[in-house]
């Protein structure tokens, strides 16, 4: 047995012990967690300064270092986030419907947990909290890859949780943290069969692409965010330009930002203007209706159309209606998030009908595509897919079912 398949074999033993955890002993190990967190911040930031001072020597992004950097703010907020979960409902032993048959057998749909949950993911070592938190509760091992970059944060995270779990008398090895961060243990990791039960790659195309390639276990996709923003004739301008003020510069380097701005034409010669004003620091590139009103956006390519960015760029398309808007939306977008600003009723409806992701936006920015701000608690990622789940993935997302039948002796003629 390889040494991945060893660590493995230790979060599928701890599973078992999860299923059978209580609720009250699973809360009492998130709040030993969110402790420990809050204890052991100063070996955190310390192991998150070398990491982050390692990928500045490499000359990687500043949108990947962004990813990477640890705060006590941040800290504070993934202590705060295992807490958070802590105080939600427990979805395991839940019955989601039941009924009698005619012959008199009662069936209930129950739920219960995947059992080995493994997220693979890049940078972004809040993942390791978010993903054990999430995992713990509903009854899972969290088996955890990040990536070489942030291999000294994950490892002092996974410490200070692994050793609160366990002052509550829940396995440590709830969560296992893969240490060797090669490509050949990130093949060997996808396809542990008989061990992990669902993989959740949560990182760029590269890695989506590595999973759809290698993986054989099952698994939900995390995927890109090229997420539209659609303002139409009846729009509030002065809301549209604050939904995209915040959709594209709040935090550029998450999946639920704003990278695309489409824009109808009745109102584009007074809203582009007044948006590339409030985005100064944003690189506009668009087409050629957008680039007659403000001369500072730069031709897009066709391939800014279906580019999720991760930066302060923003492409942007003028069109003529909602259905060119929509027809745009579902050419180029991913899956993640979609938005619409208009006081126009039909619009809205049509658009929430007809574009197909999994979030809709009217209204609103789409940053609020998160497990935290629809009310889930942390997330383990957000699926673009449409099995087993879509959307922001929380606790119920993190688990399966089963029927349980209860008879008095029928046998079946």
């Amino acid at each position: 047995m390889t040494m991945l398949a060893e660590l493995g074999q230790r979060a599928k033993r701890a599973s078992l012990a999860l299923a059978l955890a209580s609720s009250e002993a699973k809360d009492a190990a998130l709040a030993a967690g969110a402790d420990m967190l809050s204890h052991r911040s100063e070996d955190i930031l310390a192991a998150n300064a070398a990491d982050v001072e390692r990928a500045e020597a490499s000359g990687v992004s500043a949108t990947v270092v962004d990813r990477l950097r640890l705060s006590r703010a941040r800290i504070t907020s993934m202590a705060s986030g295992l807490r958070q979960v802590a105080g939600l409902p427990d979805p395991v032993g839940e019955v989601v419907e039941g009924w009698v048959r005619p012959n008199g057998l009662r069936i209930e749909k129950v739920r219960v947990p995947l059992g080995v949950v493994a997220i693979i993911y890049e940078n972004r070592p809040n993942v390791t909290s978010d993903a054990a938190g999430l995992c713990l509760k509903a009854g899972n091992a969290a088996f955890l890859r990040g990536s070489s970059a942030a291999l000294a944060s994950n490892q002092a995270i996974a410490a200070a949780l692994r050793e609160g779990f366990a002052k509550t008398g829940l396995p440590d090895d709830s969560l296992v943290l893969v240490e060797d961060t090669s490509y050949e243990s990130a093949r060997e990791f996808m396809r542990l069969r008989g061990i992990i039960d669902c993989l959740v790659p949560r990182g760029g195309p590269s890695l989506i692409q590595a999973v759809l390639e290698n993986a054989t276990v099952p698994y939900v996709i995390d995927g890109d965010g090229n997420c539209h923003l659609y303002v139409d004739a009846s729009a509030d301008l002065e809301m549209a330009i604050s939904l995209l003020v915040n959709g594209k510069t709040q935090r550029p380097s998450v999946c639920n930002a704003t990278e695309s701005l489409i824009v109808h034409s009745d109102v584009a010669a007074r809203f582009l203007p007044a948006a590339a004003r409030a985005l100064e620091n944003v690189k506009l590139v668009g087409d050629a209706r957008a680039r007659q009103l403000v001369a500072s956006i730069e031709p897009a390519t066709e391939e800014d159309w279906g580019k999720e960015y991760l930066d302060l760029v923003l492409s942007v398309r003028v069109v003529d209606d909602l259905d060119a808007a929509i027809a745009h939306v579902q050419r180029y977008g991913s899956g993640h998030t979609e938005a619409i600003v208009t006081r126009d009723l039909e619009s809205a409806q049509r658009f929430a009908r007809e574009v197909d992701a999994a979030a809709v936006i009217v209204n609103a920015s789409t940053r609020f595509t998160d497990g935290e701000q629809f009310g889930f608690g942390a997330e383990i990622g957000i699926s673009t897919q449409k099995l087993h789940a879509r959307g922001p993935m929380g606790l119920r997302e993190l688990t399966t079912t089963k029927y349980i039948v209860t008879g008095n002796g029928q046998i079946r003629h």
